[in-house]
């Protein structure tokens, strides 16, 4: 029987690709997403994803949405935490529900998710944990204090938990994108693209959510059981660690 995955923040974006590129290669997969259902139900729809609603920002919903995906799909063994938003401000003019809402989905919707499938996976020796960080997270970016923090916070999570996951066949991982062809990404003015993100990315172009994809799947794959508290960099060469 295939493994089930969970991707959180699974209809959009990244997430999106994530899930397809997980179906594609014989997951049965599962996507969690927060707030847009009319996309949601045209993905689900269109891929024949189950789709499955709450705010990862939660831990009692998080505990509730992964049983009913055990009970509907079975156990998960392979969990993508991708799940994330923004809140841009100049740190100057952060508020505080700026900081705390970035804080509460993008590094403690980690723990939230990834507590209530840790028990399951030690029980089983097997878990793959994939955590999408972002290259702000490691070399920071003006603007998104909140975001870069928590991103950073990302890897922190991931390292030690992979010395936690080890002896029980349990890898940990991260992926830091850098600029990727998403909505976000392509709603910025084509001119602030061209002339000041671009040029900083020496492959010359945006990266694709779906050359993501085929890193997540890598690292689920029996393939990637010796590489665990790792960071993968995919960002065109704009941010070497």
């Amino acid at each position: 029987m295939s493994r089930v995955a969970l991707v959180t923040g699974g209809t959009r974006g990244i997430g999106a690709a994530i899930s397809i590129a997980l179906g594609a290669a014989g997951y049965r997969v599962a996507a969690n997403f927060a707030g847009n259902e009319e996309r949601a139900r045209s993905f689900g729809e269109e891929t024949g994803i189950p789709v499955f609603k709450w705010d990862v920002s939660s831990y009692q919903a998080c505990a509730e949405g992964v049983a009913r995906i055990e009970a509907e799909l079975g156990p998960v063994e392979v969990l993508v935490n991708n799940a994330g938003i923004t809140r841009d401000a100049m740190f100057h003019k952060m508020t505080p529900d700026q900081w705390n809402e970035v804080i509460a989905t993008n590094l403690t919707g980690l723990f939230n998710t990834t507590h209530n499938v840790w028990a399951g996976m030690r029980d089983r020796n097997f878990g793959r944990i994939i955590n999408i960080s972002s290259i702000n997270g490691q070399k920071g970016q003006m603007g998104q204090v909140n975001y870069s923090a928590a991103k950073a916070g990302d890897l922190g999570f991931t390292k030690a938990l992979a010395q936690e996951g080890a002896a029980k066949n349990i890898t940990v991982n991260a992926i830091c994108p850098g600029y990727i062809a998403t909505e976000m990404v392509k709603a910025i003015p084509e001119t602030v693209l061209k002339e000041r993100i671009i040029p900083q990315i020496p492959v010359g172009r945006l990266g694709e959510p779906e050359e993501i994809a085929r890193c997540v799947v890598f690292l689920a794959s029996d393939d990637a059981g010796f590489i665990t508290g790792s960071t993968m960099t995919a960002n065109g060469g704009q941010h070497f660690v």
